[in-house]
């Protein structure tokens, strides 16, 4: 004898709730925004993680140590990473500047972040202009590159970058700048950073030390 048994589907399925009939007081519902935003739709929460930028813009003020003789301390202000939509484009610009005035240099890039912007490891191709001025050498042009994004925490709270460009590429007066900068939240809106820049040209040699406060909006 054989046995043939159907088992109603209802009882091989877990019944579930919608967001709308969760046993949770409305004020409760009232208080949370989340809340509220799965009433309506359940997020993609994944794609959220990916596509959420795990850096910030930045506004950086600091001190500049000059590590070329005579050459003393200065100023470096840069503002950092400005999205520009959720494409992956930003822009930043920076001035740095000897108290003696025997270097200056200042200028804006574009990036384009190849990876997605919530990587904890993240490429950004760069173009720009850069002028810059130490002692008696002086050039400016266009600024190519690449910058190398290592995100420590996520929202800015610590993260290391490095970035390799150079200025007016092919030319004799091309000038490769390297630049390294860590940065380290102390509160929600400020960073202690420090950093090294190190410029190299056919006509000279020259780095830079510095240490600043960042302020990210």
């Amino acid at each position: 004898m054989s046995w043939l048994v159907v088992a109603n589907p209802a009882w091989c399925q877990t019944p579930s709730k919608s967001a709308q009939d969760l046993d949770i007081s409305p004020e409760i519902i009232q208080k949370s925004p989340v809340l509220q935003r799965w009433r309506r739709r359940v997020p993609n929460v994944l794609s959220e993680i990916q596509n959420d930028p795990s850096f910030r813009t930045k506004i950086r003020l600091g001190y500049s140590r000059f590590t070329s003789e005579e050459q003393g301390g200065g100023i470096n202000f840069s503002i950092e990473d400005v999205f520009i939509g959720r494409s992956g484009l930003t822009v930043g610009a920076e001035y740095e500047s000897a108290f003696n005035g025997k270097h200056e240099s200042y200028g804006a890039d574009l990036y384009y972040y190849l990876r997605p912007l919530g990587s904890y490891v993240n490429f950004a191709p760069l173009v720009g202009y850069q002028y810059l001025r130490t002692n008696d050498h002086s050039t400016d042009g266009v600024n190519i590159g690449i910058k190398l994004l290592l995100v420590l925490s996520r929202g800015g709270a610590a993260d290391i970058s490095v970035t390799q460009s150079w200025i007016s590429p092919g030319s004799e007066e091309e000038v490769g700048l390297t630049t390294a900068a860590i940065g380290y939240a102390i509160t929600r809106n400020l960073r202690l950073s420090t950093g090294f820049k190190q410029r190299t040209s056919q006509q000279d040699q020259d780095s830079s030390i510095g240490v600043g406060l960042e302020w990210m909006p």
